[in-house]
């Protein structure tokens, strides 16, 4: 490629072969690989910095290569191969045919994909590379790059001189090398104060990486207040001294000071209580640009200057960013736009965090609505539930009770999960718990609470159906409901319920009767004193499924000392790679393990095995329940 005269000033003193000069890491293949890479890049040259095998001199401009390099070629792994990615980091030394570089390697474990457009995938768009323009970018800023087959194994190499590279932007001179110089230092180790900044820098390449992993940070936040804590420490001391932030009220009360922040930490207090006494007041005309604020703020010296961005997402204002500078004094053009993008970036962080508080706290109100307060304790028997939803406490579809069903002294339970998740889970739940009651306290027995209850669900299933098809009468969208007796409402409105349901009944002189019947559910089993473990009722159809089916239940003694473990399908279905934790009786022979335990002991084990079954944390609605007679 082209040479300039223009150097980088990178010079590398430690030799090829030096361990210390290669850097490793392992990368899942998700959407979070391109961030943690870009991390992965900056900590190393920050390491090589500081260990002195490469000087700070220009350091900046190769981080930024390096990080849009590493960028576009993590995502592409991971788009195109979707395997986990390899990446190395890699100093290499002059020699008589290469000069000293900084070499990158992505590798992916799919080898056999197609590189080039030419058919093989179904969904590539015709002329287009089926890598998109990923590898364009790295050919303009490597001096050299290539694709290597392994078996197992592609790899994408690129190397980046560090030094006689084109360098688009560079400003020749020994005063302006130093300037940047500076800034390489205090990115790849910032300090509490810049001394120098040369905006020109947020120019380019600088400011698309900038963007790039601001955005990457913004967007995985999902409480309003880190966002505004980020964004003052992304944009202090890189483009501003100081910076602040207010966020508008939900229900429209004053702005709130949610964020100040200060390169000399010292002056944050200060800062905070005059920035309190005197907000800034943008005209409403101002959306996105930068609007010049007059702020009183304690100057260590020199003339400085304010400038305010509002919040928005859409029309609507959600807050306003405020940021300060003491020299030099404004924000030039080549840092506006930067700004201007970055206000957007951090308005959208907080309408998204905000749209996920309420979601968050309409579904906690609805969890609490579905689910019992407490539950009863049953006479003669101990009992231990143990419920996790999936979702940080959110509405789901698993459900539980216990309750006394009126006259006779018996007492009821179930435990059920809705098929499927989310606020449809929810909406199947907080109906069946309360018919489930109903139908019990008006003297149903257990095999007809089932019947009745999927006669309920069928019919409220063919009702949502139908409003459906009226919703859509006329535009010609077929909506696939069945009609007629037998009709399998499968789709969006389908009422599929997995439950098991039963009824104690204490008998003289200790022990329990005890009826049940499960639809759809995972086996209950029952824990004798000697260790033995057999299933307690037989499989049946899943509720809400057809309406010719019957119901019918089990009846047994619960002695002294036995144990029911009722489970839903969180447990059976734990997996840990292709094994799930009901394979080979898997549950049977853990709840073995618990003999001689309490009701609470048992539902402890049981939990703690699910737990370690696999690293990863459970993905779906952990819920069981354990009745032990006395």
């Amino acid at each position: 490629m082209q040479q300039e005269t223009t150097h980088r000033s990178v010079h590398l003193l430690s030799q090829r072969g030096d361990a210390r000069s290669t850097a490793r890491t392992s990368l899942p293949g998700n959407p979070l690989a391109a961030s943690a890479a870009r991390r992965f890049v900056r900590a190393a040259l920050a390491d090589w910095t500081r260990l002195g095998m490469v000087t700070t001199r220009g350091t900046d401009r190769l981080a930024d290569d390096a990080v849009l390099v590493v960028s576009e070629l993590v995502t592409n792994a991971v788009v195109h191969a979707g395997t986990n990615v390899e990446l190395l980091a890699r100093l290499d030394g002059a020699t008589e045919d290469d000069p000293a570089a900084l070499v990158i390697e992505v590798s992916d474990h799919h080898p056999t994909r197609a590189l080039r457009g030419d058919g093989s995938d179904p969904g590539a768009v015709p002329g287009e590379p089926e890598y998109g323009r990923g590898l364009q970018l790295v050919a303009a800023l490597a001096a050299s790059w290539g694709i290597t087959y392994r078996p197992g194994l592609k790899t994408v190499w690129s190397r980046l001189p560090l030094d006689g590279c084109a360098a688009v932007g560079a400003v020749p001179g020994g005063e302006a090398a130093r300037q940047r110089g500076l800034r390489a230092a205090e990115i790849l180790a910032p300090a509490p104060r810049r001394a120098v900044r040369d905006d020109r820098e947020w120019t380019g390449r600088g400011a698309l990486s900038f963007l790039a992993e601001a955005s990457d940070l913004l967007a995985g936040q999902l409480d309003e207040d880190m966002v505004a804590a980020l964004a003052g420490q992304l944009l202090v001391p890189r483009l501003a001294d100081w910076c602040a932030v207010w966020l508008d009220g939900e229900a429209g009360p004053a702005p709130r000071l949610a964020r100040v922040w200060h390169a000399d930490e010292s002056a944050i207090e200060g800062l905070h209580d005059v920035l309190l006494k005197d907000p800034p007041r943008l005209p409403d005309e101002a959306r996105g640009g930068a609007v010049p604020v007059h702020v009183a703020w304690p100057q260590e010296g020199g003339d400085g200057s304010a400038v305010a961005f509002r919040l928005t997402v859409g029309a609507r204002s959600l807050g306003l960013l405020l940021l300060g500078r003491e020299s030099p004094p404004g924000v030039p053009d080549e840092a506006t736009a930067l700004l201007e993008d970055f206000a957007r970036r951090v308005g959208l962080a907080v309408g998204a965090a905000r749209q996920y508080t309420r979601q968050a706290t309409i579904s906690r109100v609805l969890q609490r609505g579905l689910l019992p307060a407490q539950v009863a304790q049953i006479p003669g028997v101990d009992s231990s539930l143990v419920y996790e939803p999936s979702d940080e406490g959110l509405a789901g579809g698993d459900f539980y009770d216990i309750f006394p069903a009126g006259n006779g002294g018996r007492w009821c339970f179930m435990l059920g999960d809705v098929q499927g998740s989310g606020p449809e889970a929810a909406v199947v739940t907080g109906l069946a718990r309360p018919w489930l009651r109903l139908l019990a306290r008006e003297g149903y027995q257990v095999a007809e609470v089932l019947d009745r209850l999927n006669g309920l669900l069928l019919d409220d299933a063919m009702e949502a159906a139908e409003a459906a098809a009226l919703m859509v009468a006329g535009t010609g969208i077929a909506t696939g409901a069945g009609t007629g007796s037998g009709a399998s409402h499968d789709g969006p409105q389908s009422r599929f319920l997995s439950l098991l349901y039963g009824e104690l009944t204490p008998l003289p002189g200790g022990g329990v009767r005890c009826t049940l019947a499960c639809a759809g559910h995972p086996l209950p089993l029952v824990l004798r004193p000697d260790g033995t473990v057999r299933p307690a009722a037989a499989s049946q159809l899943l509720l809400g499924v057809v309406e010719d089916v019957a119901y019918e239940s089990q009846t047994f003694e619960l002695k002294p000392g036995d144990t029911l473990l009722c489970v839903t399908d969180g447990v059976t279905e734990r997996r840990s790679g292709q094994r799930m934790f009901d394979d080979a009786d898997g549950l049977a022979r853990a709840l073995a393990d618990c003999t001689g335990l309490t009701a609470q002991g048992v539902a402890d084990c049981i939990r703690q095995a699910v737990h370690t079954f696999a690293e990863a944390p459970p993905d779906d609605d952990l819920a069981l329940l354990v009745l032990q007679a006395r």
